[in-house]
């Protein structure tokens, strides 16, 4: 059953990928869709024992695949509790994706094309989670990265695509590069690649030291960082974020697949798979910690400015993992892969939700010119309403009573402060990240989704009502169009609509347009979504964190720490009652800002336009990125390209051979004269030197 779930995805992208045109659409559509509906059922068939404790790990072998000395490694797949619960993560969002992607990708001509890319990304994540050895862990590693390239730059004629999947690809090879010497130093430690052999020798090792950059450093520690920079890269941490926020270029499902289930989550699948390792050195998971905790705040404190609705999602992603990698940082590793279980259901939901928000609007992603939509698609604004619910930690502590991201969220931010030292310090910040989320999220439903319409002053209506009534100008842009992100702000503080970003009165007005909800085939994933954004934390709370049922749930899985687990359920009232005083306190401000004194943004950029600016341009990452780093790179490739490709190397070489031989070709014309006694003279002298040279020798 693992071999199918595994290469069912596979086999369909290769058919829907080399058959493309000449198989046709609803093909595509058919082999890729059933596939990963199969490999959704057998993942959820896999995962219901381990639930129940009635399932054990195996390993099941598939090939050899390098054998090399003492360099072996085997081909095979490994199903334990983190495998289950990653397989039942990734085929249902990605099965979910499939079907939505029908109705959103519906005028797109290479939906083929579309189909197999997605497949392939599933496959590539099914490799990296059943991986039992390290390079197999990075082959499914790379391959995300690969697909996500493809998937992101989906419409290659469009340049702000490219440019974004060229970022996506370039900032994660940076991140890969720690995980490849992570890699090549747990070989040279542990003289393996297996990843059993390495967790069960992993605690020998602990206060060694190995040489590193001319110095000597704690051998897990090297390794245990080298590893986490490789997930910084994959997972959007500070630093290696300026990605994320960019991958948004891609199709609306895109950004759903990328952001809930698999490519984002792979750095926190990968910590906690390893988590003996990371036991092993406090001062690796003190660094994790202080990253988690550090992008947390960052990414909410700049989602509360966006006004792009897939942009504000982003970057809530971007807030998420933080959460997921302070809790692995302070021994909370169950807690950590909950919030990676239930944020799927209810990301997956916001983005997908989203796409049918900007399907109703003709691909308007400006959420300053929505407005008033609950009545016009009341089956999205009830399935964002759940997700947002879940998201911002809607429930009531000490009770049983709450959304996924309750749970989650949660059991997160108590288990921090259970732990002492640092923990404490996430605490306070996850808290504090909790009231921008709360206030962002309902700024985003508020401003969708309640208030007069203001559809009138979008440039996408007026062309779609342009086009509904016969006019020339701008074609109506289809969901596989090369508008699908039509505002695509490269300068988070340009406005496509000429006016500066959130500094305005809002306008008012529906121009006689009509919104109108998404077709069924988009519909039925939200509805699936917001089952888990509301049940997921219930069901599985126990399981994933409880201190009894999480030791017979992970069985040895993840280094799960039963005491912590146990504090994290005994900490004081107050803490307990801290992320739901903020969660409340978020929604508040958010509806006296967007509903009831619809002037207070504007009066707060008038007061803090510095503070604003700052946060609307990203804390001007990417600005200095592009002094330190483009910049200088591209100086770098001009300067061997003009002087030292053109200027040496093809001037000196086949250049300079080609000019020599033209030169003298035009010598040679010379003594062709056409007359009899020159070509007599020639042969003459050419006698003379033969007899010369023989007469001397």
């Amino acid at each position: 059953m693992i071999q199918l779930i595994v290469l069912l995805p596979l086999l369909a992208a290769a058919i829907a990928g080399l058959g493309n045109k000449a198989l046709g659409k609803l093909p595509a559509k058919i082999v890729t869709t059933g596939a990963l509906f199969a490999a959704c059922a057998m993942s959820w068939m896999i995962f219901i024992p381990f639930v129940a404790g009635d399932a054990q790990a195996y390993v099941q072998p598939v090939f050899t695949w390098i054998e090399s000395g003492s360099f072996d490694a085997q081909w095979a797949l490994r199903v334990d509790t983190m495998t289950a619960v990653m397989l039942v993560v990734i085929t249902s969002v990605s099965s979910l994706v499939h079907l939505y992607s029908w109705g959103y990708m519906d005028e797109e001509p290479d939906q083929p094309r579309f189909f197999a890319y997605l497949s392939l990304f599933t496959f590539a994540m099914l490799m990296l989670v059943t991986a039992n050895n390290l390079l197999q862990m990075f082959f499914g590693w790379e391959g995300v990265g690969l697909a996500s390239y493809l998937l992101i730059g989906f419409w290659f004629r469009k340049p702000s695509a490219n440019a974004a999947a060229i970022k996506a690809f370039v900032v994660n090879r940076v991140g890969d590069l720690g995980f490849m010497m992570g890699i090549f130093g747990t070989y040279l430690v542990f003289n393996t690649i297996s990843i059993p052999e390495i967790l069960a020798a992993a605690p020998s090792m602990a206060g060694s030291t190995i040489g590193f950059l001319g110095h000597r450093f704690d051998t897990m520690t090297v390794l245990c960082l080298l590893l986490f920079v490789g997930a910084m890269g994959k997972s959007a941490q500070l630093g290696l974020h300026t990605w994320l926020p960019d991958a948004m270029e891609g199709p609306t499902p895109v950004s759903a697949l990328i952001h809930a289930a698999t490519m984002v989550t792979a750095g926190v699948f990968m910590v906690c798979r390893l988590s003996p390792m990371f036991e092993t050195s406090p001062t690796a998971l003190g660094f994790v910690t202080f990253i988690g905790a550090a992008t947390c705040l960052f990414a909410a404190t700049i989602g509360t400015v966006q006004n792009d609705i897939k942009r504000v999602i982003a970057y809530s992603t971007c807030s998420q993992l933080g959460y997921m990698f302070f809790a692995a940082g302070v021994g909370a590793y169950g807690a950590a892969m909950f919030h990676l279980f239930t944020h799927a259901f209810f990301k997956a939901l916001l983005f997908l939700g989203a796409g049918s928000v900007i399907h109703a609007m003709h691909h308007e992603q400006d959420m300053r010119y929505y407005g008033g939509l609950r009545k016009s698609i009341p089956i999205t604004f009830w399935a964002m309403t759940l997700g947002t619910l879940a998201i911002t930690g809607v429930g009531i502590p000490t009770t049983l009573f709450g959304f996924a991201g309750f749970f989650s969220k949660d059991g997160i931010l108590e288990a921090a402060y259970a732990s002492g030292g640092s923990g404490i310090g996430a605490y306070y910040v996850g808290v504090f990240a909790a009231l921008l989320t709360s206030f962002y999220s309902w700024r985003l439903v508020f401003l969708t989704f309640f208030g007069k319409p203001r559809w009138a002053a979008s440039e996408h209506i007026q062309h779609a009502l342009h086009d509904a009534h016969g006019h020339d100008g701008h074609a109506t842009h289809g969901h596989g169009s090369e508008h699908d992100n039509a505002p695509a702000q490269e300068d988070a503080g340009h406005d496509p609509h000429g006016h500066e970003a959130d500094a305005h009165a809002l306008p008012t007005g529906t121009g006689g347009y009509h919104p109108h909800e998404s077709p069924w085939v988009m519909l039925i994933p939200l509805i699936v979504l917001s089952m888990g954004a509301v049940f997921a934390g219930f069901l599985f709370h126990d399981q994933f964190i409880g201190p009894e049922g999480g030791i017979e749930f992970w069985k040895g899985a993840l280094a799960f720490d039963s005491h912590l687990m146990h504090g994290a359920h005994e900490v004081p009232l107050w803490v307990k009652f801290g992320p739901f005083t903020v969660m409340a306190l978020g929604l508040i401000i958010a509806w006296l800002s967007y509903i009831r004194n619809t002037d207070w943004p504007q009066r707060f950029v008038a007061t803090f336009g510095a503070l604003y600016k700052f946060l609307l341009n990203k804390w001007y990452f990417d600005e200095l990125y592009n002094v330190i780093f483009v910049k200088p790179a591209f100086a770098i490739g001009r300067f061997f390209w003009k002087f030292g490709d053109v200027g040496f190397i093809d001037r000196f070489g086949p250049n300079g051979l080609a000019a020599l031989v033209v030169q003298g070709n035009k010598i040679t014309r010379r003594i062709q004269s056409g007359y009899l006694y020159t070509y007599a003279l020639v042969m003459l002298i050419g006698l003379a030197a033969a007899a010369t040279w023989a007469m001397t020798r």
